[in-house]
């Protein structure tokens, strides 16, 4: 069985980014330290920052990992 997808949104006018499993919004992160928090609260246990930043079952939209200020 495969993972449920992952997805972190583009950042809002706070920098803040939606981190998505599957359908539920998990909360908003403001660093990859919050997602992988979210992750690990969804049972990723162990997952680490450097784990948010290489893997690939995260789906970035709006910037990858170093992106935490909304456009222009």
């Amino acid at each position: 069985m495969s993972p449920a997808p992952v997805i972190v949104y583009p950042p809002d006018e706070s920098g803040g980014r939606r981190v998505r499993v599957d359908v539920t919004i998990l909360g908003l992160a403001h660093g990859v330290r919050d997602v992988a928090a979210f992750l690990q609260q969804a049972g990723l246990q162990g997952f680490d920052e450097m784990d948010v930043v290489r893997t690939d079952l995260i789906e970035w939209r709006g910037g990858g990992p170093d992106v935490w200020t909304a456009p222009n």
